[in-house]
């Protein structure tokens, strides 16, 4: 196939997709593939939920378009009292967006317009974990910590801190319990606002569960709520990013449930619209909204394509499909399943070094050596190879590299549809066993 697109890669022409079946995509030769990771944890839903497909034709039918500086639509509006219906406590406004980056991109800005709204214009430093992703605007990438993404658009980007992130396989010291860990990397955050001086600094910006740098990382438990205390106590907002690990992919409809902790402002995208159609949303307290209603009532910022009628029925529907169908809940029992299977074929294997992850959103770690954690040389490419051998076996996975440092480190993220069957699960797993076994 030839044409215009300007693709991801001028070096490889990917199969034309064109159809889509559960759990599967069929290219236009008819090869069916898994779809084991739902693309970049979006397609929560599969890919031919019928009820999405109708909401989305009824609200063409009635209008497609209207510029929200003229009219709302009901569709944005009853999204948005579901969203706030299942959010953390506090979180009372949603901002819809067009997507991930832009949802983060409206979060630093709101962030930044609060404090200056609120009498405390000199906060304007952002704080972030190293190996965190946070969009590919040029303040969600300045905020993400992934050092391959951003190095070479490094001299556009505002300077932003990062400390490390609670990454337990590799951070935790020997004989360290989870809890000392995670209060030491959480200490980080007040070491770095001092130094910055507490004045200076308006928010921190962190994954509950880090997807696609670090492969389905969570934090250990106690380690979110330190990261609360912090945040108060030097009057900082804590802004979480939950646009891959959100919307039930961890096996509760905000990944922070599972910390305990309530946020100031919450990213989500990918699987609020499941594919259907691109859309994300910022939500954000009630206490940050009514400082901008008490001052200029404005935020300075906005898109053409925000609150779009057919996205926000999309997410609608999704959003409804979680609820009526349960599941979330389905995500808790075939993500058990999943994390079996995964540790059946691959817990003794010589090259897997972590199996880790909440729900359906998993990761598998490779290793030179088990016993030392070493990992692969870079240059082989063990990232890239995976990914290839298991999409030619008709399996659809996330592999990446650079998950210690940006150049070093493998792993495979797996982000499969919430309606994933037990067998589908065992062609999942069999597939990625097929793949390693080519490439390791």
């Amino acid at each position: 196939m030839t044409g215009h697109i300007f693709g991801r890669s001028t070096r490889l022409m990917p199969p034309a997709a064109a159809k889509g079946e559960g759990c599967y995509i069929i290219d236009k030769s008819g090869k069916r593939y898994l779809d084991g990771s739902g693309g970049a944890a979006v397609s929560c839903l599969g890919h031919s939920d019928a009820d999405v497909a109708a909401a989305i034709r009824a609200q063409l039918d009635d209008i497609a378009f209207a510029h929200t500086s003229f009219f709302t639509c009901d569709a944005a509006e009853e999204l948005a009292d579901l969203l706030v219906e299942h959010a953390p406590e506090g979180i009372d406004r949603v901002y819809l967006v067009s997507g991930g980056s832009e949802a983060v991109e409206a979060a630093i800005k709101l962030a930044r317009q609060y404090f200056v709204e609120t009498g405390e214009p000199g906060r304007h430093r952002v704080i972030a974990r190293r190996q965190s992703y946070h969009g590919n605007t040029l303040g969600a990438l300045a905020a993400g910590g992934n050092a391959w993404r951003r190095a070479q658009f490094a001299p556009l980007l505002v300077e932003t801190s990062h400390i490390s992130p609670c990454y337990e396989y590799r951070g935790r010291a020997e004989g360290e319990t989870p809890e000392a860990f995670g209060r030491r990397v959480a200490e980080e955050l007040a070491a770095e606002i001092e130094r910055l001086g507490p004045e200076t600094v308006m928010a921190f910006v962190a994954e509950p569960v880090v997807g696609a740098t670090l492969g389905a990382v969570p934090a250990v438990e106690g380690y979110f709520k330190r990261i609360r205390e912090i945040c108060d106590r030097y009057g900082i907002l804590l802004i979480l990013d939950e646009v891959m690990c959100g919307m039930g992919r961890t096996g509760s409809f905000f990944a922070c449930e599972q910390d305990e902790i309530a946020p100031d402002i919450i990213t989500i995208a990918k699987g609020l619209g499941a594919g259907y159609q691109p859309i994300g949303a910022m939500l954000c307290s009630g206490r940050i909204y009514e400082a901008i209603a008490a001052g200029s009532g404005f935020f300075q910022h906005g898109h053409t394509y925000m609150g779009h009628p057919l996205a926000a029925a999309a997410g609608r529907a999704v959003v409804k499909a979680l609820d009526e169908r349960g599941l979330v809940a389905r995500v808790r029992e075939q993500g058990r399943k999943l994390d079996a299977a995964l540790h059946s074929a691959f817990a003794q294997h010589p090259h897997v070094g972590d199996i880790r992850g909440r729900g359906l959103f998993r990761g598998v770690e490779i290793v030179r050596d088990r016993a030392t954690k070493e990992p692969f040389e870079p240059e082989r490419g063990i990232a890239a190879r995976v990914k290839k051998a298991a999409f030619e076996s008709g399996l659809i996975c996330y592999p990446m590299g650079g998950t210690i440092d940006g150049r070093r480190g493998d792993h495979v993220l797996l982000a499969p549809p919430f309606i994933i069957s037990d067998e589908q699960i065992g062609e999942l797993v069999g597939k990625l066993q097929m793949a390693f076994a080519e490439v390791l």
